[in-house]
């Protein structure tokens, strides 16, 4: 009892005991807070770091691998089908174009597989996929090579198109397949450290409100009772150190709080729309390729129009149309969107872009998206009506043309049209990580900043004090 009494006595019976003790309370309150705000600051900008320099590329890399793949393949199509009987009658610009294309689409699956291969590293299973995915690629050139070498001599079709229905059910079969699995697994992966990043940082806000409250606390109960005891209203250096508390609170709260709207922005309003344009540009560049395959390969074409409709299904679904009501379908149901925005009739990743609308300029992008996409639907309507009415090469003219009207003018425009309102979101992905790593510079420095000048006024406000007791 002795003992607990002297205690008691040194460190709160006396005046300069409890103020020690405030004091001591005051600083390693606001030390912990400052712990807590750059442990969230340096975890913050790893979540930018990782968000931005791995997990959005790691996503529209393997969305552009399937991509190039379409493409690349419908390129080869498209070369068999230009190049007439071994080069007589040849389809010239046609078969020029599919050449350059097919040549930037085999760069651009080389580069993909390199990113990807560095990016699965420490991954097994991504690690894998991607050595299949290499491995088969190298079989599809062997049979595309061998496809071109054929369909090069006369004669050589019937050969040539043995090698490429190899070769393109090598591509639908294991290549594509194995290259949307990497985009849901990186998206997956994406998706899951977002989740995780917001939840910690609604913690971390819960808990820099809780432990600056407290600060306040005890500091307002060191001011009143400096003006209590020693008969002063309020004391200088104290009030300064719970001016800057305050501010440092605020501070760490509107830290904490703006990256978790930015991730919010960055994943959901913007990287959401980005990978759903991604997966509708590479779907259209499949079915553009099933109209060449339809075109090249007769026995197939049952298969290759049922093909094209799943595909434009996928893109913009119309449950039960057929690709004689697919047109009709269409124009009704966009007539009905764009009398109310809020009624849509059709699934889909147009429709999941369209439900995701949030910057300026994306709506009027994505609905000339929509537009492009039904003025080639309705193109696609037309190469089978001429094939129907036994005008072949009036068919393959109007399908692989490049003049104003046709239908690759058309396909272009609508991949342009594509392709600016994906860059509009891409452009706030890149902003919103711009912000977050801007307020983390910012905001964390000062937030420490005011928390060492809260600790450093309250030590100095209170050595007068002490100086009475000497």
């Amino acid at each position: 009892m002795a003992a607990r009494a002297a205690l008691r006595r040194r460190y709160w019976a006396g005046v300069p005991a409890r103020l020690r003790l405030l004091r001591a309370v005051t600083v390693l309150l606001a030390t912990g807070l400052a712990l807590l705000l750059a442990l969230a600051g340096l975890s913050a900008s790893g979540t930018w770091n990782t968000v931005a320099g791995r997990d959005a590329p790691r996503t529209t890399s393997a969305a552009d691998l399937e991509l190039a793949l379409n493409d690349m393949d419908a390129q080869v199509a498209n070369l068999l089908l230009a190049n007439g009987d071994a080069g007589k009658g040849r389809l010239r610009t046609p078969y020029e174009k599919a050449v350059g294309f097919y040549g930037d689409a085999r760069d651009e699956i080389g580069h993909d597989l390199r990113t990807l291969a560095v990016a699965a590293q420490g991954d097994r299973g991504d690690e894998e996929t991607v050595e299949s995915l290499t491995d088969f690629f190298a079989e599809y050139q062997e049979l595309v090579g061998r496809a071109l070498e054929n369909d090069g001599r006369a004669g050589g079709r019937a050969a040539a198109l043995g090698d490429y229905r190899r070769a393109t059910d090598l591509v639908q079969g294991q290549l594509l397949p194995e290259a949307r699995d990497l985009v849901s697994s990186n998206d997956a992966v994406f998706n899951s450290e977002y989740t995780a990043a917001r939840s910690a940082l609604h913690d971390q806000i819960v808990a820099v409100f809780a432990l600056g409250v407290l600060l306040l606390v005890v500091l307002g109960l060191l001011q009143w009772y400096l003006s209590r005891r020693f008969q002063r209203t309020l004391n200088a250096g104290m009030l300064a150190a719970t001016v800057c508390a305050v501010l440092a609170v605020l501070l760490g709260v509107q830290l904490l709080s703006a990256t978790r709207e930015d991730l919010h922005g960055a994943r959901r309003d913007a990287f959401d729309s980005v990978v759903a344009l991604s997966r509708a540009r590479a779907i259209a560049y499949d079915a553009n390729a099933d109209e060449s395959r339809y075109l090249l390969d007769p026995q197939r074409r049952d298969q290759y129009a049922w093909s094209f409709l799943a595909k434009s299904q996928e893109l913009y679904g119309l449950k039960g149309a057929s690709l004689g009501t697919y047109d009709s379908r269409l124009a009704v149901t966009w007539r009905e969107y764009e009398a109310d925005h809020q009624v849509l009739h059709f699934t889909g990743e147009f429709r999941r872009e369209l439900d995701n609308i949030t910057f300026a300029g994306e709506r009027g992008a994505a609905e000339k998206t929509v537009e492009t996409y039904a003025v080639y639907q309705r193109d696609d309507r037309m190469i089978r009506k001429l094939l129907a009415e036994g005008d072949e090469a009036g068919a393959v003219q109007f399908c692989m043309g490049w003049e104003p009207g046709t239908s690759n003018a058309h396909f272009e425009a609508w991949m342009g049209a594509l392709d600016d309102v994906t860059a509009i979101n891409q452009r706030h992905f890149d902003q919103f990580a711009a912000a977050g790593h801007s307020d983390i510079s910012e905001l964390l420095p000062a937030a420490l900043g005011t928390l060492l000048a809260a600790a450093a006024l309250t030590v100095l406000g209170l050595r007068a004090r002490f100086a009475e007791f000497r």
